[in-house]
């Protein structure tokens, strides 16, 4: 077996499920909005942010969101698919969240106006960025579990 059979391999943990659908489901829903909202969710929010080429890049991010979302959905190629979807929630946090522990925003990335600033606002305002980050996470390193098409396809990895 090579290091890319191995990689497709799952673990047949009955539970992994719950974590693909938030996970899943949480980026398709977002990567849809980006498309159907973009003044809001798509590239006038990247835009705002300080995104360079905003229009380019809110299309590409939901275009991804839906794609890699859906894979880990039905769990093809889960490990795979989670590679963007964490890169894409790490410049979200640096983008969006990094500015409101600093309490300013720097290199081009604004800071939006809240009642707080520092480590206890950016922690509120990055739990679903944390979840979707550290859910991601446990997929990279986990697999798409017992019911997932990288079970069937693929099989299962030894413990």
């Amino acid at each position: 077996m090579n290091k890319l059979e191995s990689y497709l391999l799952t673990d047949t943990s009955r539970t992994t499920i719950l974590i693909r659908f938030l996970v899943g489901i949480v980026f398709v829903t977002e990567g849809i909005q980006k498309f159907l909202y973009p003044a809001i969710r798509g590239a006038g929010r990247f835009e705002s942010i300080g995104i360079p080429f905003p229009e380019f890049n809110g299309y590409f991010v939901g275009a991804s969101e839906i794609i890699f979302g859906a894979m880990v959905l039905v769990g093809i190629c889960t490990r795979f698919a989670a590679i963007p979807l964490i890169i894409i929630m790490l410049v979200a946090m640096f983008t969006t969240k990094l500015p409101i522990l600093l309490g300013t925003g720097f290199w081009g990335f604004s800071l939006r106006e809240l009642q707080y600033y520092g480590f206890l606002s950016m922690m509120h305002e990055s739990r679903n960025d944390l979840a979707m980050l550290i859910g991601s996470i446990f997929l990279l390193i986990k697999g798409g579990g017992y019911w997932s098409m990288d079970l069937k396809l693929w099989g299962k990895r030894n413990a």
